[in-house]
């Protein structure tokens, strides 16, 4: 049987199949555990210190600052739901892509080093579908570990801080039933601004057989990117760097909402996916798989 044919007989059940066993081999992972494990953290940290800061009578706030990082700290003792969005902002710049990245780094990379690609590639799937399954299982794994920020900062904030309704960042007040609503969605947002950082990191997995290599090579990328988008001087370059509208999140917490930065960011990922996934197909499907 050729592999066209073997292709063809792959059902979409088949299809499911294979996506969930990535699935499982993604998150039964000790390390996925534990960059899970990290990123539920940071949450508790944040409003533990928080409440030991107010505690001792000082003030949460601190000053302006890019991305409203400091304007939601500062609302956290009036509101615990707060802390979900500063959690997301805290662990957006770095934490939540450094995890994406060594999970999308690891995806095809970890698989030639452990001599198991061959043998997926046997199956009635071709390097296509397997590697569409592989994107979707990280682009999972993006939502997942977004969630869980979000869960644990809901959690905590609800044990440490009142909740009720909120202020916005435009000084309106909403309930809280709409605020949680806002902060579903900002989750969703976080997720789908990693979509980027996945392509990305998918597409160095492809260039080599050494999974460690893999991830480190995508979280240096991710850093070199971080530390473009801080240098004035390359102000023009800004808006095409992945990470410069992450943040933009930010915007669904005013009233009304302000769209231009969110759908620049929502565009800009889409780019990136469109052109690294292409990028990637192009070097899986012409790689000589011997190991």
């Amino acid at each position: 049987m050729s592999q066209a044919e073997a292709v063809r007989k792959a059902s979409p059940l088949w299809t499911l199949g294979l996506f969930r066993s990535e699935l499982l081999t993604t998150f039964r992972r000790w390390r996925t555990l534990a960059l899970l494990g990290v990123l539920a953290a940071v949450p508790v940290l944040v409003g533990i210190a928080v409440r030991i800061e107010t505690g001792d009578g000082s003030s949460a706030g601190g000053g302006g600052g890019g991305g409203g990082g400091p304007a939601f700290i500062s609302q956290i003792t009036n509101n615990g739901l707060f802390l979900v969005f500063t959690a997301l902002a805290a662990t957006l710049p770095f934490f939540l892509p450094m995890a994406i990245g060594v999970v999308a780094g690891d995806a095809v990379a970890g698989e030639a080093g452990a001599g198991t690609l061959r043998y997926l590639l046997v199956a009635p799937a071709g390097r296509s579908r397997l590697l569409l399954t592989k994107y979707a299982a990280v682009m999972t794994f993006c939502l997942v570990a977004t969630l869980v920020v979000a869960v644990s900062a809901l959690i905590t904030g609800a044990l440490l801080f009142p909740l009720g309704d909120l202020t916005t960042i435009s000084g309106t007040r909403i309930g809280f039933s709409e605020g949680l609503a806002r902060a579903l969605l900002i989750a969703l947002v976080v997720a789908v601004s990693l979509i980027g950082v996945a392509a990305l990191g998918l597409f160095v997995s492809t260039l080599t057989n050494s999974g460690i290599a893999a991830m480190a090579t995508t979280v240096g990328l991710l850093i070199t990117v971080q530390i473009l988008d801080q240098i004035p001087q390359l102000h023009a370059l800004h808006p095409y760097l992945f990470s410069h509208y992450w943040l933009s999140f930010a915007d669904l917490m005013r009233e009304p909402v302000y769209w231009d930065d969110l759908t620049k960011n929502l565009g800009l990922q889409a780019l990136y996916a469109a052109v690294f996934g292409s990028a990637a197909w192009a070097r899986f499907t012409a790689k000589d798989i011997t190991a």
